[in-house]
């Protein structure tokens, strides 16, 4: 295997966290939307979490997407 090609496949391997972290930041929104509409009393106290989970999730994308473009551009 050419070592171009090798690259391009660890490339598009590690990106896909990105699509994992779009799949988990619906899922913390989803969760707390969720969460809101049970018990709309809760969800004010609630929301520092949320951002807390949503920077987590994004985050983690971002790293995926770092790497990748590390082991496109620079190996």
């Amino acid at each position: 295997m050419d070592l171009e090609a090798a690259k391009v496949i660890g490339a598009g391997l590690a990106a896909i966290g990105v699509g994992a972290a779009a799949a988990g930041v619906g899922n913390v929104f989803g969760s707390f939307l969720q969460g809101a509409l049970r018990n709309p009393a809760a969800a004010d106290s609630q929301q520092g979490r949320l951002f807390i989970g949503f920077a987590a999730a994004e985050l983690l994308g971002l790293i995926a997407f770092a790497v990748a473009m590390i082991i496109l551009y620079a190996v």
